[in-house]
């Protein structure tokens, strides 16, 4: 879990609870194709930023291994 953000679980939640109630207020409309989107938008940008998460910190530990090998060589 030390990769999610709060932030993230904010923003999802906040769109997912403005997304329902356009579905209740505007019904199953054309417009509920663009909440619908931007809801997506949302959950993409949040699955984006845990990979990115994890990939810093796969490199991260790289970095630390080729610094102890180089420190072992001097």
């Amino acid at each position: 879990m030390k990769h999610f953000d709060i932030e993230g679980f904010l923003i999802l939640i906040i769109t997912f609870t403005l997304f329902m109630l356009a579905l209740f207020f505007t019904g199953f409309t054309h417009d509920i194709l663009l909440e619908a989107g931007v809801f997506l938008v949302s959950v993409k940008l949040i699955i984006m930023a845990h990979k990115a998460s994890v990939s810093a910190n796969k490199i991260e530990r790289k970095l630390e291994e080729i610094k102890e090998i180089l420190n072992k060589r001097k």
